[in-house]
Protein backbone atom coordinates (compact mmCIF):
# COMPACT_ATOMS: atom_id res chain seq x y z
CA UNK A 1 0.00 0.00 0.00
CA UNK A 2 2.84 2.04 0.71
CA UNK A 3 4.17 2.03 -2.84
CA UNK A 4 0.74 2.73 -4.46
CA UNK A 5 0.83 6.06 -2.11
CA UNK A 6 3.99 7.07 -3.55
CA UNK A 7 3.13 6.07 -6.63
CA UNK A 8 0.25 8.21 -6.51
CA UNK A 9 1.87 11.26 -5.33
CA UNK A 10 4.77 11.16 -7.69
CA UNK A 11 1.76 11.26 -10.51
CA UNK A 12 0.14 14.42 -9.20
CA UNK A 13 3.62 16.17 -9.18
CA UNK A 14 4.41 15.04 -12.46
CA UNK A 15 0.75 16.34 -13.73
CA UNK A 16 0.84 19.28 -11.69
CA UNK A 17 4.37 20.43 -13.16
CA UNK A 18 3.14 19.65 -16.94
CA UNK A 19 0.42 21.25 -16.42
CA UNK A 20 1.90 24.33 -15.46
CA UNK A 21 4.63 24.13 -18.25
CA UNK A 22 1.83 23.42 -21.06
CA UNK A 23 -0.37 26.41 -19.64
CA UNK A 24 2.59 28.74 -19.50
CA UNK A 25 2.96 30.60 -22.73
CA UNK A 26 5.89 32.99 -21.54
CA UNK A 27 7.80 29.71 -20.96
CA UNK A 28 7.16 28.16 -24.15
CA UNK A 29 8.32 31.21 -25.81
CA UNK A 30 11.65 30.68 -23.76
CA UNK A 31 11.96 27.25 -24.52
CA UNK A 32 11.42 27.91 -28.27
CA UNK A 33 14.42 30.56 -28.06
CA UNK A 34 16.52 27.86 -26.43
CA UNK A 35 16.39 25.19 -28.91
CA UNK A 36 18.51 27.23 -31.77
CA UNK A 37 21.27 24.73 -33.70
CA UNK A 38 24.37 25.25 -33.54
CA UNK A 39 25.00 27.51 -36.00
CA UNK A 40 22.08 29.73 -34.73
CA UNK A 41 23.74 29.76 -31.36
CA UNK A 42 27.09 30.91 -32.55
CA UNK A 43 25.15 33.54 -35.25
CA UNK A 44 23.79 34.95 -31.62
CA UNK A 45 27.24 35.61 -29.89
CA UNK A 46 28.73 36.92 -33.00
CA UNK A 47 30.55 34.21 -35.19
CA UNK A 48 29.49 32.82 -38.72
CA UNK A 49 29.69 29.30 -38.76
CA UNK A 50 30.42 27.29 -41.81
CA UNK A 51 28.81 23.58 -42.00
CA UNK A 52 30.13 20.81 -44.11
CA UNK A 53 29.11 17.05 -44.93
CA UNK A 54 31.44 14.91 -43.94
CA UNK A 55 30.93 10.99 -45.59
CA UNK A 56 32.42 8.47 -43.44
CA UNK A 57 34.22 5.30 -45.49
CA UNK A 58 30.89 3.13 -44.79
CA UNK A 59 28.78 6.23 -45.85
CA UNK A 60 27.33 8.04 -42.80
CA UNK A 61 26.81 11.57 -43.42
CA UNK A 62 28.31 13.45 -40.80
CA UNK A 63 27.77 17.58 -40.12
CA UNK A 64 30.84 19.43 -39.34
CA UNK A 65 30.59 22.38 -37.48
CA UNK A 66 33.71 25.49 -38.27
CA UNK A 67 34.04 28.79 -36.63
CA UNK A 68 37.40 29.98 -39.05
CA UNK A 69 40.72 30.92 -37.29
CA UNK A 70 44.48 30.62 -37.58
CA UNK A 71 44.44 27.74 -39.93
CA UNK A 72 47.84 26.98 -38.63
CA UNK A 73 45.92 26.39 -35.07
CA UNK A 74 43.28 23.88 -36.32
CA UNK A 75 41.05 22.80 -33.16
CA UNK A 76 38.84 19.15 -33.29
CA UNK A 77 36.12 18.65 -30.35
CA UNK A 78 34.16 15.91 -30.45
CA UNK A 79 31.38 15.31 -28.03
CA UNK A 80 30.26 12.32 -25.66
CA UNK A 81 27.76 10.13 -25.64
CA UNK A 82 23.52 10.49 -26.40
CA UNK A 83 25.30 14.30 -27.09
CA UNK A 84 26.35 16.20 -30.38
CA UNK A 85 28.42 19.41 -31.43
CA UNK A 86 25.79 21.94 -29.48
CA UNK A 87 26.97 20.68 -26.29
CA UNK A 88 30.32 23.09 -26.68
CA UNK A 89 28.57 26.17 -27.75
CA UNK A 90 25.50 26.07 -25.64
CA UNK A 91 26.94 28.24 -23.07
CA UNK A 92 27.21 30.94 -25.45
CA UNK A 93 29.88 33.45 -24.98
CA UNK A 94 31.00 31.44 -22.11
CA UNK A 95 31.44 28.32 -23.65
CA UNK A 96 34.36 25.89 -25.44
CA UNK A 97 33.84 26.64 -28.63
CA UNK A 98 33.59 30.23 -28.30
CA UNK A 99 36.38 30.40 -26.19
CA UNK A 100 38.47 28.65 -28.26
CA UNK A 101 37.67 30.62 -31.33
CA UNK A 102 38.09 34.61 -29.66
CA UNK A 103 41.75 32.93 -28.77
CA UNK A 104 42.38 32.85 -32.32
CA UNK A 105 41.81 28.90 -32.93
CA UNK A 106 40.44 27.56 -36.10
CA UNK A 107 37.70 25.47 -34.45
CA UNK A 108 35.97 22.39 -35.86
CA UNK A 109 33.34 20.52 -33.95
CA UNK A 110 32.16 17.21 -35.06
CA UNK A 111 29.28 15.08 -34.58
CA UNK A 112 29.20 11.10 -34.66
CA UNK A 113 26.40 8.98 -36.83
CA UNK A 114 23.11 8.76 -35.16
CA UNK A 115 23.06 12.09 -33.84
CA UNK A 116 20.42 15.03 -34.48
CA UNK A 117 23.50 16.76 -37.02
CA UNK A 118 24.88 13.13 -38.25
CA UNK A 119 21.22 10.76 -38.83
CA UNK A 120 21.99 10.25 -42.33
CA UNK A 121 23.21 7.88 -45.15
CA UNK A 122 24.17 7.73 -48.50
CA UNK A 123 22.16 4.26 -48.97
CA UNK A 124 20.22 3.65 -45.44
CA UNK A 125 17.19 5.27 -44.30
CA UNK A 126 17.40 5.78 -40.35
CA UNK A 127 13.74 5.46 -40.57
CA UNK A 128 13.44 2.56 -41.95
CA UNK A 129 16.32 0.59 -42.42
CA UNK A 130 17.87 -1.44 -39.22
CA UNK A 131 21.00 -1.63 -40.47
CA UNK A 132 21.72 1.72 -39.82
CA UNK A 133 22.01 1.62 -36.30
CA UNK A 134 24.52 -1.05 -36.54
CA UNK A 135 26.96 0.32 -34.46
CA UNK A 136 28.77 1.55 -31.42
CA UNK A 137 31.80 3.60 -30.25
CA UNK A 138 33.64 1.52 -31.95
CA UNK A 139 33.00 2.68 -35.71
CA UNK A 140 32.85 6.29 -34.17
CA UNK A 141 36.78 5.69 -33.47
CA UNK A 142 37.39 3.78 -36.69
CA UNK A 143 34.95 5.47 -39.27
CA UNK A 144 34.14 8.62 -38.09
CA UNK A 145 36.72 10.38 -36.85
CA UNK A 146 39.19 9.42 -39.66
CA UNK A 147 37.33 11.11 -42.11
CA UNK A 148 36.96 14.25 -39.76
CA UNK A 149 40.53 14.17 -39.28
CA UNK A 150 40.93 14.11 -42.91
CA UNK A 151 38.84 16.62 -43.55
CA UNK A 152 39.73 19.74 -41.65
CA UNK A 153 43.63 18.58 -42.29
CA UNK A 154 42.95 18.53 -46.05
CA UNK A 155 41.03 21.99 -45.65
CA UNK A 156 43.48 23.80 -43.35
CA UNK A 157 46.79 21.96 -45.12
CA UNK A 158 48.34 21.13 -41.82
CA UNK A 159 49.53 17.75 -41.03
CA UNK A 160 48.87 17.56 -37.15
CA UNK A 161 45.51 19.20 -34.65
CA UNK A 162 44.54 19.46 -31.62
CA UNK A 163 41.75 17.61 -30.42
CA UNK A 164 38.91 17.97 -27.34
CA UNK A 165 37.24 15.22 -26.17
CA UNK A 166 35.02 14.75 -23.63
CA UNK A 167 33.55 11.59 -22.24
CA UNK A 168 33.14 9.17 -25.02
CA UNK A 169 34.57 11.54 -27.28
CA UNK A 170 37.86 10.54 -26.17
CA UNK A 171 36.74 6.73 -26.05
CA UNK A 172 36.97 7.14 -29.73
CA UNK A 173 40.33 8.72 -29.93
CA UNK A 174 41.53 5.93 -27.98
CA UNK A 175 39.76 3.18 -30.83
CA UNK A 176 41.39 5.50 -33.30
CA UNK A 177 45.15 4.98 -31.95
CA UNK A 178 44.98 1.74 -31.29
CA UNK A 179 42.90 0.18 -34.48
CA UNK A 180 44.51 2.52 -37.07
CA UNK A 181 47.76 3.83 -35.83
CA UNK A 182 48.71 5.43 -38.44
CA UNK A 183 46.71 8.67 -36.99
CA UNK A 184 48.04 9.02 -34.17
CA UNK A 185 50.25 11.11 -35.93
CA UNK A 186 47.76 13.50 -37.18
CA UNK A 187 46.94 14.12 -33.81
CA UNK A 188 49.08 16.53 -32.06
CA UNK A 189 47.32 16.77 -28.47
CA UNK A 190 43.97 14.88 -27.39
CA UNK A 191 42.48 16.95 -24.31
CA UNK A 192 40.60 14.50 -22.58
CA UNK A 193 37.61 15.87 -20.87
CA UNK A 194 36.39 13.49 -18.15
CA UNK A 195 37.56 10.70 -19.95
CA UNK A 196 35.92 7.33 -20.25
CA UNK A 197 37.77 4.07 -21.16
CA UNK A 198 37.72 1.97 -18.24
CA UNK A 199 34.16 1.64 -16.18
CA UNK A 200 35.71 -0.19 -13.38
CA UNK A 201 35.37 2.01 -10.80
CA UNK A 202 31.41 3.64 -11.63
CA UNK A 203 29.48 5.00 -8.79
CA UNK A 204 25.73 4.42 -7.25
CA UNK A 205 23.35 4.93 -10.36
CA UNK A 206 25.86 5.00 -13.11
CA UNK A 207 26.42 1.68 -11.84
CA UNK A 208 23.11 0.63 -11.37
CA UNK A 209 22.36 2.05 -15.22
CA UNK A 210 25.23 0.08 -16.80
CA UNK A 211 24.25 -3.07 -14.63
CA UNK A 212 20.57 -2.81 -15.80
CA UNK A 213 21.09 -2.36 -19.49
CA UNK A 214 20.76 -6.81 -20.16
CA UNK A 215 17.26 -5.54 -19.74
CA UNK A 216 16.92 -2.81 -20.87
CA UNK A 217 18.02 -4.15 -24.21
CA UNK A 218 15.62 -6.53 -24.53
CA UNK A 219 13.37 -4.42 -24.18
CA UNK A 220 14.23 -2.54 -26.94
CA UNK A 221 14.32 -5.28 -28.82
CA UNK A 222 11.14 -6.47 -28.14
CA UNK A 223 9.90 -3.28 -29.17
CA UNK A 224 12.12 -3.65 -32.11
CA UNK A 225 13.66 -0.16 -31.30
CA UNK A 226 17.84 0.18 -32.42
CA UNK A 227 17.93 4.05 -31.93
CA UNK A 228 18.58 5.09 -28.53
CA UNK A 229 16.96 8.42 -27.08
CA UNK A 230 16.90 9.66 -30.19
CA UNK A 231 15.32 13.27 -30.35
CA UNK A 232 11.82 11.52 -31.88
CA UNK A 233 11.72 8.89 -29.53
CA UNK A 234 8.76 8.77 -27.33
CA UNK A 235 11.44 8.53 -24.61
CA UNK A 236 13.09 11.80 -24.98
CA UNK A 237 9.90 13.33 -26.23
CA UNK A 238 8.43 12.08 -22.74
CA UNK A 239 11.77 13.36 -21.04
CA UNK A 240 11.26 17.16 -22.59
CA UNK A 241 7.90 17.35 -21.63
CA UNK A 242 8.41 16.58 -18.19
CA UNK A 243 12.25 18.08 -17.18
CA UNK A 244 11.83 20.72 -19.92
CA UNK A 245 10.24 23.00 -17.50
CA UNK A 246 11.97 25.02 -15.13
CA UNK A 247 9.86 24.14 -12.45
CA UNK A 248 10.61 20.39 -12.85
CA UNK A 249 14.28 21.23 -11.41
CA UNK A 250 13.88 19.47 -8.55
CA UNK A 251 12.88 16.46 -9.55
CA UNK A 252 14.94 15.87 -13.04
CA UNK A 253 18.23 17.51 -12.36
CA UNK A 254 18.73 16.20 -8.56
CA UNK A 255 16.81 12.56 -9.44
CA UNK A 256 18.47 11.94 -12.85
CA UNK A 257 21.39 14.43 -14.30
CA UNK A 258 23.39 14.37 -10.26
CA UNK A 259 22.55 10.72 -9.16
CA UNK A 260 24.39 9.73 -12.74
CA UNK A 261 27.17 12.60 -12.89
CA UNK A 262 27.94 13.98 -9.41
CA UNK A 263 25.73 17.13 -7.98
CA UNK A 264 27.08 20.18 -8.56
CA UNK A 265 23.62 22.64 -8.87
CA UNK A 266 26.08 25.90 -8.33
CA UNK A 267 27.30 24.66 -12.32
CA UNK A 268 23.76 23.50 -13.78
CA UNK A 269 21.50 26.08 -12.78
CA UNK A 270 17.61 25.84 -12.72
CA UNK A 271 17.70 29.26 -15.44
CA UNK A 272 19.79 27.17 -17.81
CA UNK A 273 18.29 23.41 -16.96
CA UNK A 274 15.66 23.95 -19.43
CA UNK A 275 18.33 24.55 -22.28
CA UNK A 276 19.89 21.60 -21.67
CA UNK A 277 17.01 19.84 -21.69
CA UNK A 278 16.33 21.22 -25.41
CA UNK A 279 19.68 19.91 -26.55
CA UNK A 280 20.05 16.90 -24.59
CA UNK A 281 19.84 13.46 -25.24
CA UNK A 282 20.35 13.47 -29.37
CA UNK A 283 20.22 9.80 -29.80
CA UNK A 284 23.01 7.04 -30.67
CA UNK A 285 22.27 3.88 -31.47
CA UNK A 286 20.96 0.92 -29.15
CA UNK A 287 24.29 -1.30 -29.97
CA UNK A 288 26.23 2.16 -28.60
CA UNK A 289 24.76 1.65 -25.47
CA UNK A 290 25.39 -1.82 -24.73
CA UNK A 291 29.08 -1.69 -25.88
CA UNK A 292 29.43 0.92 -22.95
CA UNK A 293 27.89 -1.39 -20.51
CA UNK A 294 29.70 -4.51 -21.58
CA UNK A 295 32.90 -2.39 -20.36
CA UNK A 296 31.67 -1.31 -17.06
CA UNK A 297 30.24 -5.39 -16.49
CA UNK A 298 33.45 -6.45 -17.88
CA UNK A 299 35.89 -4.07 -16.39
CA UNK A 300 37.84 -4.12 -19.30
CA UNK A 301 38.26 -1.78 -22.64
CA UNK A 302 37.11 -4.45 -25.57
CA UNK A 303 35.60 -4.41 -28.79
CA UNK A 304 31.73 -5.13 -28.70
CA UNK A 305 31.11 -8.80 -27.08
CA UNK A 306 29.17 -10.59 -30.33
CA UNK A 307 28.86 -13.53 -27.86
CA UNK A 308 27.97 -16.16 -30.03
CA UNK A 309 29.04 -14.79 -32.70
CA UNK A 310 32.56 -13.58 -31.62
CA UNK A 311 34.14 -16.63 -33.34
CA UNK A 312 32.84 -15.13 -36.49
CA UNK A 313 33.72 -11.97 -36.45
CA UNK A 314 36.68 -11.76 -34.33
CA UNK A 315 37.80 -15.70 -34.66
CA UNK A 316 37.68 -15.56 -30.82
CA UNK A 317 35.01 -16.61 -28.20
CA UNK A 318 36.13 -14.07 -26.93
CA UNK A 319 36.39 -9.74 -28.22
CA UNK A 320 39.93 -8.40 -28.32
CA UNK A 321 41.15 -5.71 -25.82
CA UNK A 322 42.14 -2.49 -27.43
CA UNK A 323 45.46 -2.42 -27.27
CA UNK A 324 46.47 1.34 -25.32
CA UNK A 325 49.96 1.10 -25.72
CA UNK A 326 49.48 1.28 -29.93
CA UNK A 327 47.34 5.33 -28.62
CA UNK A 328 50.76 7.16 -28.85
CA UNK A 329 49.22 10.43 -29.38
CA UNK A 330 50.48 13.18 -26.96
CA UNK A 331 47.15 12.91 -24.37
CA UNK A 332 46.57 15.31 -21.42
CA UNK A 333 43.91 13.90 -18.97
CA UNK A 334 41.59 16.17 -17.21
CA UNK A 335 39.52 14.51 -14.40
CA UNK A 336 37.10 15.95 -11.64
CA UNK A 337 36.77 13.97 -7.95
CA UNK A 338 32.87 14.34 -7.91
CA UNK A 339 32.64 12.54 -11.51
CA UNK A 340 30.63 9.52 -10.84
CA UNK A 341 31.17 8.14 -14.24
CA UNK A 342 34.72 9.00 -15.14
CA UNK A 343 36.01 8.51 -11.50
CA UNK A 344 39.65 9.36 -10.40
CA UNK A 345 40.76 5.28 -10.05
CA UNK A 346 39.67 4.45 -13.52
CA UNK A 347 41.33 8.02 -15.19
CA UNK A 348 44.45 7.05 -13.10
CA UNK A 349 44.20 3.49 -14.83
CA UNK A 350 44.23 5.16 -17.93
CA UNK A 351 47.29 6.54 -17.39
CA UNK A 352 49.10 3.95 -16.92
CA UNK A 353 48.02 2.14 -19.34
CA UNK A 354 48.75 4.80 -22.51
CA UNK A 355 52.58 5.42 -23.36
CA UNK A 356 51.97 9.60 -24.31
CA UNK A 357 50.36 10.78 -21.16
CA UNK A 358 52.16 14.84 -21.22
CA UNK A 359 49.52 15.93 -18.40
CA UNK A 360 47.30 14.40 -15.64
CA UNK A 361 45.09 17.30 -13.67
CA UNK A 362 42.59 16.89 -11.45
CA UNK A 363 40.49 19.91 -11.97
CA UNK A 364 40.11 22.54 -9.11
CA UNK A 365 36.42 22.45 -8.54
CA UNK A 366 35.79 20.12 -5.53
CA UNK A 367 32.35 19.51 -7.31
CA UNK A 368 33.53 19.06 -10.61
CA UNK A 369 31.46 16.34 -12.09
CA UNK A 370 30.88 14.30 -15.17
CA UNK A 371 29.18 17.26 -17.58
CA UNK A 372 30.49 19.98 -15.66
CA UNK A 373 33.35 20.27 -18.52
CA UNK A 374 30.99 21.46 -21.15
CA UNK A 375 28.13 22.66 -19.20
CA UNK A 376 29.44 24.55 -16.66
CA UNK A 377 27.98 28.23 -15.13
CA UNK A 378 32.24 29.07 -14.06
CA UNK A 379 33.95 26.35 -15.96
CA UNK A 380 35.28 29.49 -18.60
CA UNK A 381 37.23 30.71 -15.54
CA UNK A 382 38.67 27.72 -13.58
CA UNK A 383 39.12 24.94 -16.70
CA UNK A 384 39.25 26.57 -19.86
CA UNK A 385 42.68 28.50 -18.92
CA UNK A 386 44.19 25.71 -18.14
CA UNK A 387 43.03 24.24 -21.33
CA UNK A 388 44.49 26.99 -23.53
CA UNK A 389 47.26 26.80 -21.51
CA UNK A 390 48.02 23.18 -22.54
CA UNK A 391 47.30 23.95 -26.31
CA UNK A 392 50.07 26.20 -26.18
CA UNK A 393 52.45 24.14 -24.72
CA UNK A 394 52.24 21.26 -26.51
CA UNK A 395 51.71 23.32 -30.00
Amino acid sequence: MTYEIVFLILLSMISDILSQCSNNDVYRNMLEKKTLNFTQIAGRVGYAVEEYDVITQDSYILKLFHIPGDKTKPVLLMHGIIDCADTFIVRGNTSLAVTLARAGYDVWIGNTRGNRYARRHVYLNPDEDVEFWDFSFHEHGFYDLPAIIDFVLDRTGEKRLSAIGHSQGNTIFLVLGATRPEYNEKVNLLIALSPMCFLNNLQNVASLMVHSMPVLEQIYTIAGQEEFLGDDTIVSRMFRAFCGCKRSYGVCAYGIFFPIAGSDPDEMESDFFPTIVAHYPTGTSKKNAVHISQIGMKKKFLSYDYEFRNVDVYNSSTPPEYDLSKVTMKVALFAGKNDQISTIRDVKLLRSRLPNVVEFKIVDHKRFNHIDAVWGRNVHKYLFPDILEVLETYR
